[in-house]
């Protein structure tokens, strides 16, 4: 993996960081490719903890994602609107290519969130699977791993991470 393979990496990651900081959650979307998965297993999971058998907090396939988009662009989900401020830091970026032809990313993140007065903090490690597409990237599957004990003291998840 060259440097500026890496480098161009690295800005999709913050791109996509941006996109949903500005809560330009369509556009966001529009990173995943049509088969894609977004998963938020519990806390209490192993990392490999399969959907199909474990209780997750977000599993979705691409169709359900674009559900959840278009709920929380809704003035009626009321857990995000108005909508949170958030702040996402992403770092330790490790790029691995695949036998498919695909780039598995490994990267740690923070995400913090202002809503009514509180702020919470987010906190894991991520793993992106990315399709080479055009001079970018798509995103074939997100797996965003919590490292808190627990979602206290925000007690939710509302916000995409």
């Amino acid at each position: 993996m060259s440097t500026h393979d890496r480098s161009r990496i690295e800005d999709f990651l913050y791109f996509e960081a941006d996109l949903l900081d500005q809560w330009r959650l369509p556009e966001w979307l529009a990173l995943f490719t049509d088969d894609a998965l977004y998963e938020v297993p519990c806390t209490d999971l192993p990392a490999g903890a399969s959907p199909d058998e474990n209780l997750f907090y977000i599993a979705d396939d691409r169709f359900r994602l674009g559900e959840r988009v278009k709920r929380l662009m809704k003035k009626t989900a009321h857990s995000e609107f108005p909508h949170s401020r958030t702040r996402r830091i992403v770092g330790n970026v490790r790029v691995r290519a695949r036998e498919d032809g695909s780039l598995e990313i490994g990267s740690v993140f923070t995400t913090y969130r202002t809503k009514d007065g509180n702020t919470d903090l987010y906190f894991g490690s991520a793993v992106h699977v990315l399709q080479v597409h055009d001079d970018s990237y798509r995103i074939r599957s997100k797996r965003c791993l919590l490292d808190g004990d627990g979602l206290r003291p925000s007690g939710r998840l509302s916000i995409l991470l």
